[in-house]
């Protein structure tokens, strides 16, 4: 581990400091993981006793992470579909025709809240069936119009682990994520040490304790308590995937975007339990949690190798979301991820070779580059333009990885001497020179060719 430098350290503690003062919280933690290993926390604390770094916290709407995490389990082991209906699996709920996709995107239609006492400061027994957290209230919006944030929702989705597994969200939470990520201060109830949540008067320095119920079927959606080491572990399983949990073609899925943004929130959308936001010129990738007594988040930021958490234990005050945010980019600003050293390729394939170099879409110059692996990258030589990369197939063949390209098939067409005719790329002919006559172009090419326009004057 590479530890960080005095000043970066120096910068985050006067951050959290400040944030902490300003938002007059009873305590405020944090910690940044940097190439997968904590490198930094610390804890900032009003009274004696109020909080540390060890402590846990509720950690609020961070849950939902977990709960689509065992839901993406579920589909990778083929016991369910995305796109199957809930309805299937949960018959009677009157979910219709919503589907496991949609509820992780929030995109449903459900509402936001169950009907009744507010779920988030009342015991988890005064809602003990799925309808009682449903109510009227599953068709508030359009199925799979609207992005509708719906803590509902994810009640619905820990339900559905629970029918799937045969065991409750909780037993499938321990044995599948928590165990082998090492996540031993994660959990349903409090284990010490625990910190109160407390309500800060919005006009004087006093508190007001706030209750921490067991909240029965809706702790899927916002219940767990966790700790800064245990969520920094989380974020890195969330950045690489890890085989025991979640492969990292299942977590790359959580982190891209399922539904439109909502009108005037375009920095910001929803994949599949993940947040996903524009911060200055990076993206961040994680989750919020709040409830009464609580604040937290987490972020990461993939091509940073870096990640944040900050949990308080207060109602409202500092926005935990915008000091995560600040903190990661206090360490990538000041201490830049440095770029993998240029190397030779090992071997190279000599026909692959021959196909480096500039091609044509039309009248439009691309550029062909060889890379490691067999993939190839075509990219335009000006401007922004269909670009993307390419991985190789046994059949001799290469699928854009992403991009407009992404899923479709490169094939390279040749002349029945064996030379290379075109480059088909999902029916994109390209050529070696703009519009070769032989060389398959659709539409044909004027056998005149290229040529002048006299001067009209």
């Amino acid at each position: 581990m590479t530890p960080l430098l005095p000043t970066t350290e120096r910068a985050l503690l006067g951050r959290l400091a400040t944030a902490q003062t300003e938002g007059r919280c009873p305590s405020l933690v944090a910690g940044v993981v940097r190439d997968g290993e904590r490198v930094w926390s610390a804890a900032r604390t009003g009274t004696e006793g109020a909080g540390s770094v060890a402590a846990q916290y509720r950690i609020g709407s961070i849950s939902k992470t977990f709960t689509a995490v065992l839901v993406l389990r579920l589909r990778d082991e083929g016991l369910l579909d995305l796109e199957d209906p809930v309805e299937k699996y949960l018959p009677g709920s009157g979910l219709g025709r919503a589907t496991i996709a949609q509820l992780l995107g929030h995109s449903a239609g459900l509402s936001a809240e169950s009907p009744g006492p507010w779920w988030e400061r009342t015991p988890g027994t005064l809602r003990p069936e799925l309808a009682d957290v449903l109510g009227d209230g599953a068709g508030t919006h359009p199925v799979g119009r609207v992005h509708h944030y719906s803590n509902t929702g994810y009640t619905v989705l820990g339900s559905l682990v629970a029918a799937v597994r045969g065991r409750t969200w909780e037993e499938a939470l321990h044995t599948e994520i928590l165990e082998p990520l090492g996540m031993t201060r994660t959990s349903v109830l409090p284990r010490p040490p625990a910190v109160q949540g407390w309500a800060v008067h919005p006009w004087a320095d006093v508190l007001l304790p706030e209750p921490a119920e067991d909240l029965g079927l809706m702790t899927p959606a916002g219940g767990l308590w966790s700790t800064v080491d245990d969520l920094g572990r989380f974020a890195v399983f969330l950045a690489e995937g890890d085989d025991r949990v979640l492969g990292a073609a299942s977590v790359r899925e959580m982190r891209t975007p399922s539904v439109p943004a909502e009108s005037g929130e375009w920095g910001a959308t929803y994949g599949l339990g993940l947040q996903i936001v524009r911060s200055g010129e990076r993206t961040l990738v994680g989750h919020g949690g709040s409830l009464p007594g609580f604040l937290a988040a987490l972020w990461f930021s993939v091509e940073d190798r870096i990640a944040s958490v900050v949990l308080a234990n207060a109602t409202s005050g500092p926005s935990t979301g915008v000091l995560g945010a600040e903190l990661l980019e206090i360490v990538a600003a000041a201490e830049p991820v440095l770029p993998a050293p240029w190397k030779p390729l090992p071997e190279v394939d000599q026909e692959l070779l021959a196909l480096t170099g500039p091609w044509y879409w039309g009248t439009y110059a691309y550029v062909l580059r060889l890379l490691p692996d067999r993939a190839m990258e075509l990219q335009p030589l000006r401007g922004a333009g269909r670009g993307a990369v390419f991985t190789a197939e046994p059949d001799g063949s290469w699928t854009g990885r992403n991009g407009y390209h992404a899923g479709e098939t490169l094939r390279v067409v040749r002349r029945e001497d064996g030379s290379v005719r075109h480059l088909d790329v999902g029916s994109f002919v390209f050529t070696r020179e703009p519009y070769e006559p032989d060389a398959g172009v659709p539409g044909g090419v004027d056998p005149e060719g290229w040529r002048a326009l006299p001067d009209p004057s």
